[in-house]
């Protein structure tokens, strides 16, 4: 029998991913000063710490309703471009959660793939153009991957892990091609993209805590 996450395992993850962010703040802000506004962190943090403030409620959800809900929470909270992909992320990823009670190894992928889709869609942007993207693509890749392949659960949590976690370090490499690091005489190449690394911490700390339901 494989992972069955609910709404509350859910809140659990959100509480795990604020941690790890909120640690991270000065790190990350160190990252998005080098490229970019300085402010990714804050919104980021902001948005996670009202997700956590909303833990009660939102565990009394489906999970449909519970991603629907913390969709509209980021969009309402985190500023800047990020706050509508995190929240079209979420709204869409509730899309294919409709009718679940839990969320398996095949729903969590199509969630992850859902996420993705709508993030390039509402963004407006591509793989290799220095984002978040650069990390949730490869990630989404290597699930489906391990699925088609039928791969242990528990290997799969690390090989998506890895995929991310690489995924945001070759963003060093990237020119961007959006926001204030297209105006640097380098595009930003040598500094790692501060969106990608805070999607890969999320993704890392939902991997894990899946990790813990096996």
């Amino acid at each position: 029998m494989g992972f069955e996450l609910t709404s509350k395992d859910y809140v659990e993850y959100i509480k795990k991913a604020y941690d790890y962010i909120h640690a991270k703040g000065d790190y990350i802000t160190e990252l998005d000063s080098a490229t970019g506004d300085g402010d990714h962190w804050t919104n980021i943090n902001m948005g996670f710490e009202k997700l956590v403030e909303a833990a009660d409620r939102l565990e009394t959800l489906n999970v449909s309703d519970e991603f629907k809900e913390i969709g509209k929470i980021m969009m309402a909270v985190i500023g800047g471009s990020s706050g509508v992909l995190y929240g079209s992320a979420y709204i869409a990823a509730a899309k294919v959660l409709k009718g679940k009670e839990t969320i398996g190894n095949q729903e969590m992928c199509d969630v992850l793939n859902a996420m993705l889709e709508a993030i390039m869609s509402r963004g407006n942007a591509q793989r290799g153009w220095k984002t978040m993207i650069d990390c949730l693509a490869p990630a989404v890749d290597c699930y489906k991957d391990c699925i088609a392949k039928g791969i242990s659960e528990a290997e799969t949590l690390e090989l998506v892990k890895k995929a991310a976690e690489d995924g945001a370090e070759a963003t060093a490499a990237m020119e961007a091609v959006r926001g204030r690091a297209t105006y640097q005489a380098n595009k930003g190449v040598g500094h790692l993209d501060p969106g990608a690394v805070t999607m890969s911490y999320q993704i890392v700390t939902l991997m894990d805590c899946i990790k813990n339901k096996l």
